[in-house]
């Protein structure tokens, strides 16, 4: 039985010869057989019965010495072995066994008569069904067989020593033939087999290969659309908690502007990201998050802006490749955010960012965290922010470095993967 071939990616479903567009077999008759393997295999049953009575019936009229229990015995045999045929899929071996049994039970000429059709077809079965070297291991013992029995029997009756031998010669030259013939089918049948298997692998291939894809896509476009919504909805709601509370009618004016130009800012972004999305030679490793004029500073004035107490540090040069910039603005906007949600109260949000010859090294902490914050992963933007650190071949780590302090902290290397 042929193994069904395991795919790369995992298990999946076995696409149909449908999915394939194979084209049809040539000829009615072979489509007529690859359809009905059991009614072909009667068939050819039949049809080697057939053929073996006339021989059958010829070479007990000339066997001297074979009584007619013998007789009886030989046919009943070259029926065994005929019968047998209908399984030669499933067990080649075994029905070419049978069909050669004959020949250790009669002479070789009456031999050869009766196993004639049968032990051909089953030794043209077992090439296609099994094996090149179970055909040829096959071959050899059933000539061996046969040889053995014509010296047995020249020994008995020299006088017809040359009788025996070219009866067996005979009988081994038909099986060559049948043997080749097989080898020939079954190597092209194993070839065609083993192609329509890789066809069927490299379709479930593609198909996980368009899933992961496709999941990778929304990855992608959810933590772009978190860093762009959550940064700018929590400066718009601190500002507008900020002019709700005032009661300085043009200090509220002043905010309201600055609510309006920070939405106007995330739309922008929002229209960018979508048109990198809509764009058909877009490089499919591209930011999706648009760096426009975008800055540390920017971000830094807008949550000041908004009131929070946030101070910003860079050391060394920072000439990083444009994915680099991206993650290192995401990553400060990200830790501003989260401390500017859940620490309300901090006296102080520190943001570093240290380029050096090994690296990027960013660090946000903050004070005022709350007990119930203490726990836990993190939500979706530092799931995001590990994803993107990750792609660029560095770490991301956050959580509290003292029992009132939450510290972000990210390390990435100079020449990232996707750098």
């Amino acid at each position: 039985m042929r193994r069904t071939p395991s795919t790369v990616l995992g298990r999946g479903q076995a696409p149909t010869e449908d999915d394939l567009h194979l084209p049809r077999p040539p000829g009615v008759i072979r489509r007529f057989w690859a359809r009905h393997p059991l009614t072909t295999d009667i068939v050819i049953a039949v049809a080697a019965l057939l053929l073996s009575f006339p021989a059958v019936a010829a070479s007990s009229s000339v066997a001297d010495g074979l009584s007619g229990w013998g007789v009886g015995i030989a046919i009943g045999l070259s029926v065994i072995a005929c019968v047998g045929l209908v399984w030669r899929r499933r067990i080649p071996v075994r029905v070419f066994v049978l069909a050669m049994l004959p020949t250790l039970v009669v002479e070789v000429g009456f031999a050869a008569a009766v196993s004639g059709p049968a032990s051909l077809i089953a030794l043209y079965s077992i090439a296609v069904y099994r094996s090149v070297r179970a055909c040829w291991t096959a071959l050899g013992v059933a000539a061996g067989v046969l040889a053995v029995n014509a010296l047995g029997y020249s020994l008995f009756d020299p006088a017809r020593a040359g009788v025996y031998v070219n009866l067996a010669g005979s009988t081994i030259v038909g099986l060559l033939v049948a043997a080749l013939i097989g080898v020939n089918i079954g190597n092209r049948r194993r070839y065609l087999d083993a192609l329509i298997d890789r066809s069927r692998q490299l379709v479930i291939e593609r198909d996980q290969q368009a899933q992961l894809a496709s999941a990778a896509e929304r990855t992608r476009i959810a933590r772009e659309m978190h860093d762009i919504v959550s940064h700018s909805l929590t400066v718009v709601v601190a500002l507008a908690e900020g002019a709700a509370a005032t009661p300085d009618a043009q200090r509220a004016r002043e905010v309201s502007r600055t609510v309006a130009a920070t939405a106007r800012d995330a739309l922008t972004e929002m229209r960018v990201m979508l048109g990198v999305l809509r764009s058909d030679d877009g490089d499919a490793d591209a930011p999706l998050g648009p760096l426009l004029d975008a800055s540390l500073h920017d971000i830094v004035e807008a949550a000041r802006g908004a009131g929070a107490p946030v101070t910003l540090t860079v050391s060394g040069q920072p000439t990083v490749p444009t994915a680099h910039r991206l993650a290192v603005l995401r990553i400060v906007q990200e830790g501003i955010t989260n401390a500017m949600r859940h620490a309300p109260d901090a006296t102080f949000i520190r943001a570093t960012t240290d380029y050096t010859g090994e690296g990027i090294r960013i660090t946000v902490e903050n004070d005022g965290v709350r007990a119930d914050d203490l726990d836990g992963d993190g939500g979706w933007g530092l799931t995001g922010l590990r994803e993107r650190v990750a792609n660029l071949g560095g770490t991301l780590a956050a959580g509290p470095s003292s029992p009132a302090t939450w510290r972000l902290t990210a390390e990435i290397p100079p020449e990232g993967p996707h750098a």
